[in-house]
């Protein structure tokens, strides 16, 4: 029976894909690719040969009915983005939605994402989170900012290199330059860093530095006032 997957893909080390992962991409008819010459990287090193459709932000809305079409006549699908799962902070969501509208079934493999790893090598409480992928660049950002201040579960974020210097300097204003945080870069590939302090540490050792990579931030959550009042007793 046709359906769409969705496939992880490694967010750097391309030894992190699943065999499952691979055998379902050799299988399917059809790859659909955030940017098919990022994917032709991946499946060439696992030789797949499939035929490739550009799945992307710019286009979703224009080809998503389409595609859906397509499956509904006997194409089986997989989604791939640059790196990671699909749908978290990449395109998904809306082929998702009308795959189950149109009672096509969805497959999602497990795989990679990348705020797990930042996550679980903080050093920070990871029992209750909040993902909030990448913050707006300008609309309601510092609204957010200013609501995520009081958030007590422990937070996760997307951010550019170009921007984390200014992000860091952002979450300093909002959240105070004591707060715990992580900010972990280049995951699973050589240069993989993690670096781990008070807000106010991480951003003197970035500030001056040249960032490459994709980064992914994790700052502790505020404490409650019920803890805070205990203590003050």
């Amino acid at each position: 029976m046709s359906r769409l997957y969705l496939v992880p893909s490694p967010i750097g080390n391309l030894g992190d894909i699943t065999y499952r992962a691979v055998k379902v991409l050799n299988e399917v008819d059809v790859i659909l690719a955030e940017d098919t010459r990022t994917s032709s990287v991946l499946l060439r090193h696992y030789q797949i040969s499939k035929p490739l459709t550009a799945y992307h932000q710019h286009n979703e809305h224009q080809v998503t009915y389409n595609l859906v079409h397509r499956i509904q006549q006997g194409e089986t699908m997989a989604l791939l983005t640059d790196a990671g799962t699909p749908g978290i902070s990449d395109p998904g969501f809306l082929l998702v939605r009308e795959c189950i509208r149109q009672n096509i079934p969805v497959e999602c493999l497990p795989g990679a994402t990348a705020f797990v790893p930042a996550l679980v090598n903080s050093g920070i409480p990871m029992n209750r989170f909040a993902f909030e992928g990448f913050l707006p660049l300008k609309k309601g950002r510092q609204t957010l900012l200013k609501k995520l201040s009081e958030e007590e579960r422990t937070m996760i974020f997307y951010e550019s290199p170009m921007r984390l210097v200014k992000t860091l300097s952002e979450l300093i204003i909002y959240f105070s330059a004591g707060r715990l945080c992580a900010v972990s870069r280049e995951l699973t590939k050589i240069f993989e860093e993690n670096k781990r302090g008070t807000l106010q540490e991480v951003y003197d050792y970035f500030k001056d530095k040249k960032v490459k990579g994709e980064i992914v931030i994790v700052i502790a959550g505020a404490e409650s006032k019920q803890r805070q009042e205990a203590e003050m007793e």
